[in-house]
């Protein structure tokens, strides 16, 4: 029994290791789509942070884009020049890039505003100050 599975488990490995035979060919003819459709995204790695946000976060709370945006300047610039500066590297270990004029959405500023608020209220690091 166990050849066989050995024998098929093999022959499944090379079958799927094989180059394909035909490849397939764009049509010159296909339309070129102009649409812009980046979407960003925020993982947030701190195991702590989610059971945090879902007892403090309320949609009632809750903020527009542009509110988000100017709510996030201090911290961010704060949280950069901690980084640069080397204060607080057990909980700062990394720079956030985030270019002035880029829309990163409604999702990715309210959940970096949560977090900057997690950050302070739970290592006691001064973002907002």
């Amino acid at each position: 029994m166990k050849k066989y599975l050995f024998a098929g488990l093999m022959g499944l490995f090379l079958w799927a290791c094989s180059s394909p035979k035909e490849t397939a060919r764009s049509s010159p003819k296909a339309p070129l789509l102009l649409k812009d459709s980046t979407e960003y995204e925020i993982t947030i790695l701190d195991p702590g942070f989610d059971f945090w946000f879902v007892t403090h976060y309320s949609p009632v709370l809750d903020r527009t884009n542009s509110d988000y945006l100017s709510l996030n300047r201090m911290p961010l610039m704060n949280w950069n020049r901690f980084f640069t500066d080397g204060r607080y590297r057990k909980e700062i270990d990394s720079l956030i890039p985030f270019p002035p004029g880029t829309d990163f959405g409604l999702e990715v500023n309210r959940k970096l505003y949560w977090y900057f608020k997690y950050v302070e209220s739970t290592y006691k690091v001064p973002l907002f100050r």
